[in-house]
Protein backbone atom coordinates (compact mmCIF):
# COMPACT_ATOMS: atom_id res chain seq x y z
CA UNK A 1 0.00 0.00 0.00
CA UNK A 2 1.38 3.81 -0.93
CA UNK A 3 1.62 6.74 0.69
CA UNK A 4 -1.96 8.30 -1.06
CA UNK A 5 -4.03 5.21 -0.74
CA UNK A 6 -3.36 5.19 2.98
CA UNK A 7 -4.01 8.51 3.48
CA UNK A 8 -7.50 8.12 1.40
CA UNK A 9 -8.34 5.23 3.91
CA UNK A 10 -7.92 7.57 6.90
CA UNK A 11 -9.93 10.34 5.43
CA UNK A 12 -12.66 7.66 4.72
CA UNK A 13 -12.66 6.06 8.08
CA UNK A 14 -12.56 9.44 9.78
CA UNK A 15 -15.52 10.42 7.67
CA UNK A 16 -17.68 7.34 8.49
CA UNK A 17 -16.50 8.23 12.35
CA UNK A 18 -18.30 11.72 12.21
CA UNK A 19 -20.91 10.46 10.31
CA UNK A 20 -21.73 7.75 12.03
CA UNK A 21 -21.72 9.97 15.34
CA UNK A 22 -23.88 12.94 13.46
CA UNK A 23 -26.79 9.80 13.09
CA UNK A 24 -26.23 9.20 16.57
CA UNK A 25 -27.14 12.71 17.02
CA UNK A 26 -23.79 13.46 19.18
CA UNK A 27 -22.80 15.89 16.95
CA UNK A 28 -24.39 18.63 14.61
CA UNK A 29 -24.23 19.20 11.22
CA UNK A 30 -21.60 22.31 11.96
CA UNK A 31 -19.81 20.82 14.29
CA UNK A 32 -19.19 17.65 12.30
CA UNK A 33 -17.87 20.03 9.53
CA UNK A 34 -15.70 21.61 11.41
CA UNK A 35 -14.09 18.54 12.89
CA UNK A 36 -13.57 17.07 8.71
CA UNK A 37 -12.66 21.00 8.60
CA UNK A 38 -15.13 21.98 5.94
CA UNK A 39 -18.38 23.71 5.66
CA UNK A 40 -21.98 22.63 6.89
CA UNK A 41 -22.82 22.42 3.04
CA UNK A 42 -19.92 20.49 1.99
CA UNK A 43 -20.39 18.34 4.55
CA UNK A 44 -24.13 17.91 3.63
CA UNK A 45 -22.49 16.92 -0.05
CA UNK A 46 -20.68 14.41 1.22
CA UNK A 47 -23.07 12.68 3.36
CA UNK A 48 -25.55 12.55 0.18
CA UNK A 49 -22.82 11.58 -1.96
CA UNK A 50 -22.29 8.35 0.35
CA UNK A 51 -25.65 7.36 0.89
CA UNK A 52 -25.59 6.64 -3.19
CA UNK A 53 -22.62 5.45 -4.45
CA UNK A 54 -20.96 4.72 -0.88
CA UNK A 55 -17.21 5.14 -0.46
CA UNK A 56 -16.48 5.84 -4.25
CA UNK A 57 -18.63 9.20 -3.80
CA UNK A 58 -15.77 10.68 -1.50
CA UNK A 59 -13.20 10.40 -4.05
CA UNK A 60 -11.76 13.78 -5.51
CA UNK A 61 -13.64 14.23 -8.74
CA UNK A 62 -10.60 15.96 -9.75
CA UNK A 63 -8.23 13.41 -9.69
CA UNK A 64 -7.70 11.90 -13.86
CA UNK A 65 -8.41 15.62 -15.35
CA UNK A 66 -6.23 17.93 -16.59
CA UNK A 67 -6.49 21.42 -14.85
CA UNK A 68 -7.73 24.20 -17.08
CA UNK A 69 -4.84 26.37 -15.96
CA UNK A 70 -2.41 23.48 -16.88
CA UNK A 71 0.69 24.69 -19.22
CA UNK A 72 0.57 23.11 -22.55
CA UNK A 73 3.98 20.44 -22.30
CA UNK A 74 5.20 22.13 -25.23
CA UNK A 75 6.02 25.71 -23.32
CA UNK A 76 7.48 23.77 -20.46
CA UNK A 77 9.88 22.11 -22.62
CA UNK A 78 10.81 25.11 -24.65
CA UNK A 79 11.35 26.89 -21.35
CA UNK A 80 13.34 24.77 -19.89
CA UNK A 81 15.24 24.80 -23.55
CA UNK A 82 15.64 28.25 -23.19
CA UNK A 83 17.00 28.30 -19.92
CA UNK A 84 19.55 25.76 -20.73
CA UNK A 85 20.72 27.35 -24.24
CA UNK A 86 20.70 30.95 -23.50
CA UNK A 87 20.25 31.45 -19.80
CA UNK A 88 22.51 28.61 -18.41
CA UNK A 89 23.79 29.39 -14.59
CA UNK A 90 21.22 32.65 -13.95
CA UNK A 91 19.37 32.87 -10.98
CA UNK A 92 15.34 32.37 -11.30
CA UNK A 93 14.36 35.68 -10.58
CA UNK A 94 16.55 36.94 -12.79
CA UNK A 95 15.51 34.47 -15.80
CA UNK A 96 12.23 35.17 -15.17
CA UNK A 97 12.27 38.94 -15.03
CA UNK A 98 14.09 38.38 -18.75
CA UNK A 99 11.51 35.84 -19.73
CA UNK A 100 8.47 38.45 -18.95
CA UNK A 101 10.42 41.08 -20.37
CA UNK A 102 11.82 39.33 -23.85
CA UNK A 103 10.12 36.26 -24.33
CA UNK A 104 6.14 37.08 -22.96
CA UNK A 105 6.42 34.74 -20.11
CA UNK A 106 2.67 34.71 -18.39
CA UNK A 107 3.51 32.15 -15.98
CA UNK A 108 4.51 33.44 -12.48
CA UNK A 109 7.59 33.14 -10.47
CA UNK A 110 7.01 30.10 -8.40
CA UNK A 111 6.19 27.72 -11.19
CA UNK A 112 8.74 28.84 -13.06
CA UNK A 113 11.12 27.94 -10.22
CA UNK A 114 9.33 24.88 -9.49
CA UNK A 115 9.78 23.10 -12.91
CA UNK A 116 13.19 24.20 -13.25
CA UNK A 117 13.53 22.50 -9.87
CA UNK A 118 12.10 19.11 -11.41
CA UNK A 119 14.37 19.24 -14.05
CA UNK A 120 17.56 19.75 -12.14
CA UNK A 121 18.28 22.63 -13.71
CA UNK A 122 18.62 24.75 -10.80
CA UNK A 123 19.51 23.62 -7.11
CA UNK A 124 17.15 24.23 -3.97
CA UNK A 125 18.57 27.06 -2.27
CA UNK A 126 19.81 25.99 1.35
CA UNK A 127 18.20 26.50 4.62
CA UNK A 128 19.18 29.84 5.60
CA UNK A 129 20.71 30.26 9.14
CA UNK A 130 20.14 31.83 12.19
CA UNK A 131 18.74 35.73 11.77
CA UNK A 132 20.99 39.00 12.35
CA UNK A 133 19.82 42.22 12.99
CA UNK A 134 21.20 44.64 9.75
CA UNK A 135 22.64 48.08 10.69
CA UNK A 136 19.49 50.22 9.83
CA UNK A 137 19.49 52.57 6.65
CA UNK A 138 19.63 56.81 6.56
CA UNK A 139 16.65 57.94 6.96
CA UNK A 140 17.11 59.96 3.92
CA UNK A 141 19.45 60.06 0.64
CA UNK A 142 22.82 61.78 1.02
CA UNK A 143 23.31 61.42 4.24
CA UNK A 144 26.16 58.50 3.89
CA UNK A 145 27.69 57.39 0.43
CA UNK A 146 29.06 53.69 0.15
CA UNK A 147 31.86 52.89 -2.33
CA UNK A 148 33.90 49.99 -2.55
CA UNK A 149 35.63 48.20 -5.51
CA UNK A 150 34.95 44.28 -6.75
CA UNK A 151 37.98 42.44 -8.46
CA UNK A 152 35.98 39.59 -10.70
CA UNK A 153 35.89 38.56 -14.31
CA UNK A 154 33.35 40.96 -15.29
CA UNK A 155 34.17 40.53 -18.80
CA UNK A 156 34.01 37.25 -20.67
CA UNK A 157 36.90 35.97 -21.55
CA UNK A 158 39.17 39.14 -20.34
CA UNK A 159 41.32 39.08 -16.88
CA UNK A 160 39.36 40.13 -13.83
CA UNK A 161 39.04 43.60 -13.54
CA UNK A 162 37.93 46.09 -10.70
CA UNK A 163 34.40 47.53 -9.97
CA UNK A 164 33.97 50.46 -9.19
CA UNK A 165 30.37 51.14 -6.95
CA UNK A 166 29.62 54.09 -5.41
CA UNK A 167 25.99 53.68 -3.62
CA UNK A 168 23.18 55.82 -1.12
CA UNK A 169 23.01 54.19 1.67
CA UNK A 170 19.28 55.15 2.31
CA UNK A 171 18.13 53.17 -0.97
CA UNK A 172 20.76 51.82 -2.26
CA UNK A 173 20.98 53.85 -5.39
CA UNK A 174 23.46 53.14 -7.30
CA UNK A 175 25.22 56.79 -8.60
CA UNK A 176 28.31 55.18 -10.03
CA UNK A 177 29.27 52.10 -11.44
CA UNK A 178 32.44 51.37 -13.88
CA UNK A 179 35.20 49.06 -15.08
CA UNK A 180 39.12 50.04 -14.34
CA UNK A 181 41.97 47.82 -14.46
CA UNK A 182 42.74 48.18 -10.74
CA UNK A 183 41.18 49.93 -8.17
CA UNK A 184 43.11 53.18 -6.48
CA UNK A 185 43.07 56.67 -5.71
CA UNK A 186 42.62 57.79 -9.56
CA UNK A 187 39.18 55.39 -9.61
CA UNK A 188 38.39 56.57 -6.17
CA UNK A 189 38.52 60.15 -7.44
CA UNK A 190 36.28 59.29 -10.52
CA UNK A 191 33.69 57.72 -8.52
CA UNK A 192 33.02 60.79 -6.23
CA UNK A 193 33.14 63.19 -8.73
CA UNK A 194 30.43 60.89 -10.90
CA UNK A 195 28.50 61.31 -7.96
CA UNK A 196 29.08 64.84 -6.45
CA UNK A 197 28.87 66.48 -9.61
CA UNK A 198 25.74 65.03 -10.37
CA UNK A 199 23.72 65.38 -6.30
CA UNK A 200 25.67 67.36 -4.25
CA UNK A 201 27.69 66.36 -1.41
CA UNK A 202 26.93 63.75 1.01
CA UNK A 203 27.50 64.09 4.53
CA UNK A 204 29.63 61.04 5.09
CA UNK A 205 31.72 58.41 2.99
CA UNK A 206 31.70 55.32 4.35
CA UNK A 207 35.05 52.54 2.70
CA UNK A 208 37.02 50.08 3.34
CA UNK A 209 40.41 50.59 5.19
CA UNK A 210 42.43 50.25 1.43
CA UNK A 211 45.93 52.36 1.60
CA UNK A 212 44.39 55.33 -0.95
CA UNK A 213 41.61 55.34 1.66
CA UNK A 214 43.15 55.42 4.85
CA UNK A 215 46.85 55.39 6.32
CA UNK A 216 47.43 52.30 8.61
CA UNK A 217 50.54 52.31 10.54
CA UNK A 218 49.93 48.03 11.18
CA UNK A 219 47.58 45.71 9.23
CA UNK A 220 44.96 45.51 11.70
CA UNK A 221 45.10 48.66 13.93
CA UNK A 222 42.95 51.78 13.79
CA UNK A 223 43.44 54.34 11.06
CA UNK A 224 45.82 57.16 11.55
CA UNK A 225 43.18 59.78 10.75
CA UNK A 226 46.00 62.92 10.89
CA UNK A 227 47.76 61.04 8.15
CA UNK A 228 45.73 61.98 5.45
CA UNK A 229 45.90 60.52 2.04
CA UNK A 230 45.20 62.13 -1.19
CA UNK A 231 41.36 61.03 -1.15
CA UNK A 232 41.55 62.00 3.33
CA UNK A 233 42.54 65.22 2.46
CA UNK A 234 40.01 65.83 -0.69
CA UNK A 235 37.05 65.01 1.34
CA UNK A 236 38.20 67.21 4.19
CA UNK A 237 38.77 70.27 2.29
CA UNK A 238 34.84 69.36 0.65
CA UNK A 239 33.41 68.79 4.78
CA UNK A 240 32.75 65.22 4.40
CA UNK A 241 33.55 62.93 7.00
CA UNK A 242 35.40 59.81 5.77
CA UNK A 243 33.98 56.60 8.32
CA UNK A 244 36.57 53.36 7.95
CA UNK A 245 34.94 49.88 8.30
CA UNK A 246 36.51 47.50 10.44
CA UNK A 247 34.88 44.31 9.23
CA UNK A 248 33.52 43.36 6.01
CA UNK A 249 30.52 42.37 8.07
CA UNK A 250 30.05 46.29 8.85
CA UNK A 251 29.87 47.41 5.07
CA UNK A 252 27.64 44.10 4.53
CA UNK A 253 25.20 46.64 2.29
CA UNK A 254 27.53 47.02 -0.17
CA UNK A 255 28.74 43.26 -0.18
CA UNK A 256 25.65 42.28 -0.82
CA UNK A 257 24.88 44.81 -3.65
CA UNK A 258 28.39 42.83 -4.96
CA UNK A 259 27.02 39.72 -4.97
CA UNK A 260 23.89 40.79 -6.94
CA UNK A 261 26.37 42.42 -9.28
CA UNK A 262 28.80 39.75 -9.75
CA UNK A 263 25.69 37.42 -10.64
CA UNK A 264 23.14 39.96 -12.99
CA UNK A 265 25.90 42.11 -14.57
CA UNK A 266 28.41 39.49 -15.73
CA UNK A 267 25.46 37.73 -17.44
CA UNK A 268 24.16 40.46 -18.84
CA UNK A 269 27.55 42.15 -20.25
CA UNK A 270 27.81 38.26 -22.05
CA UNK A 271 24.17 38.30 -23.47
CA UNK A 272 24.89 41.84 -24.45
CA UNK A 273 28.23 40.66 -26.45
CA UNK A 274 30.32 42.89 -24.90
CA UNK A 275 34.14 42.28 -24.41
CA UNK A 276 36.03 45.82 -23.95
CA UNK A 277 36.41 47.93 -21.01
CA UNK A 278 35.05 51.36 -22.91
CA UNK A 279 31.80 49.98 -24.35
CA UNK A 280 31.36 48.02 -20.74
CA UNK A 281 31.32 51.51 -19.08
CA UNK A 282 28.97 53.17 -21.18
CA UNK A 283 26.22 50.44 -21.69
CA UNK A 284 26.67 49.93 -17.87
CA UNK A 285 26.25 53.71 -17.41
CA UNK A 286 23.28 54.31 -20.04
CA UNK A 287 21.30 50.77 -20.14
CA UNK A 288 22.07 48.82 -16.92
CA UNK A 289 22.10 51.39 -13.77
CA UNK A 290 18.92 53.09 -15.15
CA UNK A 291 17.28 49.25 -15.04
CA UNK A 292 19.02 47.86 -11.55
CA UNK A 293 18.16 50.91 -9.61
CA UNK A 294 14.33 50.67 -10.82
CA UNK A 295 14.97 47.34 -9.52
CA UNK A 296 16.74 47.46 -6.67
CA UNK A 297 16.16 50.95 -4.92
CA UNK A 298 14.40 51.42 -2.39
CA UNK A 299 12.05 54.23 -1.10
CA UNK A 300 14.39 56.34 1.62
CA UNK A 301 12.24 56.95 4.52
CA UNK A 302 12.70 60.85 4.31
CA UNK A 303 11.54 62.31 1.27
CA UNK A 304 14.11 65.49 2.24
CA UNK A 305 17.34 65.20 0.61
CA UNK A 306 20.77 65.71 2.43
CA UNK A 307 22.97 66.47 -0.34
CA UNK A 308 24.75 70.10 -1.03
CA UNK A 309 25.06 71.73 -3.90
CA UNK A 310 28.83 72.57 -4.78
CA UNK A 311 30.42 74.42 -7.59
CA UNK A 312 31.55 72.04 -10.19
CA UNK A 313 34.80 73.49 -10.58
CA UNK A 314 35.80 73.46 -7.11
CA UNK A 315 35.11 70.20 -7.29
CA UNK A 316 37.10 69.19 -9.93
CA UNK A 317 39.97 71.16 -8.53
CA UNK A 318 39.63 69.74 -4.57
CA UNK A 319 38.76 65.53 -6.20
CA UNK A 320 42.37 65.30 -7.45
CA UNK A 321 46.14 63.85 -5.82
CA UNK A 322 48.79 67.11 -5.25
CA UNK A 323 51.62 66.91 -4.60
CA UNK A 324 54.83 69.51 -3.85
CA UNK A 325 57.64 69.98 -6.10
CA UNK A 326 60.10 72.41 -6.35
CA UNK A 327 60.78 73.97 -9.97
CA UNK A 328 64.20 72.85 -11.47
CA UNK A 329 67.71 75.05 -12.82
CA UNK A 330 65.73 74.55 -16.80
CA UNK A 331 62.35 76.07 -15.12
CA UNK A 332 60.64 72.68 -15.09
CA UNK A 333 59.35 70.50 -12.80
CA UNK A 334 59.52 67.20 -12.42
CA UNK A 335 56.69 64.41 -11.31
CA UNK A 336 55.94 60.33 -12.63
CA UNK A 337 59.05 60.49 -14.77
CA UNK A 338 57.51 63.57 -16.98
CA UNK A 339 59.43 66.90 -17.39
CA UNK A 340 56.56 69.49 -17.15
CA UNK A 341 57.89 72.74 -19.02
CA UNK A 342 56.32 75.54 -17.81
CA UNK A 343 55.54 78.38 -20.14
CA UNK A 344 56.39 81.96 -19.86
CA UNK A 345 54.37 84.22 -17.64
CA UNK A 346 53.89 88.02 -17.55
CA UNK A 347 54.47 88.11 -13.72
CA UNK A 348 58.04 87.14 -13.56
CA UNK A 349 60.49 85.79 -15.81
CA UNK A 350 61.03 82.82 -14.30
CA UNK A 351 59.72 79.87 -11.08
CA UNK A 352 63.41 78.37 -10.33
CA UNK A 353 63.31 76.97 -6.89
CA UNK A 354 59.69 78.02 -6.11
CA UNK A 355 57.70 75.24 -4.81
CA UNK A 356 54.64 74.51 -6.40
CA UNK A 357 52.08 71.73 -6.31
CA UNK A 358 51.11 69.33 -9.36
CA UNK A 359 47.97 68.20 -9.40
CA UNK A 360 46.76 64.62 -11.13
CA UNK A 361 42.91 64.24 -12.34
CA UNK A 362 40.99 61.16 -12.29
CA UNK A 363 41.19 61.69 -16.41
CA UNK A 364 45.08 61.79 -16.64
CA UNK A 365 45.79 65.60 -17.18
CA UNK A 366 48.23 67.31 -14.88
CA UNK A 367 47.90 71.33 -13.69
CA UNK A 368 51.07 72.87 -11.82
CA UNK A 369 49.61 75.59 -9.09
CA UNK A 370 51.83 78.42 -7.49
CA UNK A 371 49.65 79.27 -5.25
CA UNK A 372 46.07 79.21 -6.31
CA UNK A 373 47.42 80.37 -9.62
CA UNK A 374 47.52 77.57 -12.42
CA UNK A 375 50.63 78.16 -14.14
CA UNK A 376 50.04 75.98 -16.66
CA UNK A 377 47.61 72.41 -17.68
CA UNK A 378 49.46 69.05 -19.57
CA UNK A 379 48.19 66.21 -20.82
CA UNK A 380 48.65 62.44 -19.55
CA UNK A 381 51.93 62.51 -21.43
CA UNK A 382 52.90 65.86 -20.00
CA UNK A 383 52.82 67.76 -23.14
CA UNK A 384 51.89 71.80 -22.42
CA UNK A 385 48.37 72.58 -23.30
CA UNK A 386 46.44 75.46 -23.83
CA UNK A 387 46.84 77.42 -20.06
CA UNK A 388 43.12 78.35 -18.85
CA UNK A 389 43.24 81.05 -17.28
CA UNK A 390 42.98 81.19 -13.42
CA UNK A 391 39.20 82.08 -12.35
CA UNK A 392 39.23 86.15 -11.00
CA UNK A 393 37.77 84.96 -7.82
CA UNK A 394 41.11 83.45 -6.54
CA UNK A 395 44.28 85.35 -5.17
CA UNK A 396 47.30 86.67 -6.71
CA UNK A 397 49.23 83.79 -6.41
CA UNK A 398 52.50 87.05 -5.13
CA UNK A 399 52.02 90.29 -3.47
CA UNK A 400 51.35 92.40 -6.46
CA UNK A 401 54.16 95.22 -7.50
CA UNK A 402 53.72 98.85 -6.91
CA UNK A 403 52.06 99.34 -10.22
CA UNK A 404 49.79 96.72 -9.34
CA UNK A 405 49.31 93.68 -11.48
CA UNK A 406 46.11 95.55 -13.68
CA UNK A 407 48.61 98.42 -15.05
CA UNK A 408 48.56 98.02 -18.35
CA UNK A 409 51.79 96.83 -19.79
CA UNK A 410 54.49 99.57 -21.32
CA UNK A 411 53.86 100.47 -25.11
CA UNK A 412 56.03 98.69 -27.18
CA UNK A 413 58.83 100.80 -28.97
CA UNK A 414 59.06 100.86 -32.69
CA UNK A 415 62.99 101.14 -32.61
CA UNK A 416 64.50 97.65 -31.28
CA UNK A 417 67.69 98.88 -29.24
CA UNK A 418 70.40 96.80 -29.96
CA UNK A 419 71.70 94.13 -26.97
CA UNK A 420 74.80 95.74 -24.90
CA UNK A 421 77.09 92.51 -26.51
CA UNK A 422 75.40 93.07 -30.58
CA UNK A 423 78.48 92.91 -32.82
CA UNK A 424 78.96 95.73 -34.90
CA UNK A 425 77.28 94.47 -37.85
CA UNK A 426 73.56 94.23 -35.76
CA UNK A 427 73.74 97.39 -34.26
CA UNK A 428 71.71 100.09 -36.85
CA UNK A 429 73.27 103.12 -35.75
CA UNK A 430 77.55 104.01 -35.24
CA UNK A 431 78.29 102.24 -32.96
CA UNK A 432 80.40 103.90 -30.09
CA UNK A 433 81.83 102.98 -26.40
CA UNK A 434 82.18 105.27 -23.51
CA UNK A 435 80.54 108.60 -22.84
CA UNK A 436 80.39 111.99 -25.16
CA UNK A 437 83.48 114.52 -24.43
CA UNK A 438 81.89 117.97 -22.80
CA UNK A 439 82.60 121.03 -24.56
CA UNK A 440 86.26 122.56 -22.64
CA UNK A 441 84.02 125.18 -20.45
CA UNK A 442 83.35 125.46 -17.35
CA UNK A 443 79.80 125.02 -15.72
CA UNK A 444 80.20 128.47 -13.83
CA UNK A 445 81.20 130.63 -17.03
CA UNK A 446 78.91 133.69 -17.25
CA UNK A 447 76.73 134.21 -20.40
CA UNK A 448 78.67 136.96 -21.24
CA UNK A 449 81.99 135.20 -21.48
CA UNK A 450 80.13 132.64 -23.62
CA UNK A 451 78.81 135.33 -25.86
CA UNK A 452 82.24 136.94 -26.81
CA UNK A 453 83.33 133.53 -27.43
CA UNK A 454 80.70 132.79 -29.63
CA UNK A 455 81.32 136.46 -31.81
CA UNK A 456 83.60 136.08 -34.53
Amino acid sequence: MNRTTWLQDRRMQKFRDVLSRWDQRELSMLEAGELLGMSERQFRRYRDRFDEEGEAGLVDRRLGKASPRRIETVKVDRMLELYRRVYWGWNVKHFHEHGVRDHKFNWGYTWTKTQLHAAGLVERAKRRGAHRRKRERKPCEGMMLHQDGSRHGWLAGQAPLDLIVTMDDATSTIYSCFLVEEEGTASTFGGLLEAFETHGLPCSLYSDRGSHYFHTDKAGEAVDKDHLTHVGRALDRLGVEHIPAYSPEARGRSERMFGTLQDRLVKELKLAGIRDIETANQWIREVYLPQHNARFAKPAAIAEKAFVAVDVDILRETLCSEEERVVGRDNTVAYAKLKLQLPESRLRAHYVKARVKVREYPDGTLAVFHGPRCLGRYDAGGHHQIAAPTPPSMASCSPPSRRGLDAPALAASTTQRPALTASRHEARDKPWVGTEKRAFRSNKETPQRALASAAP
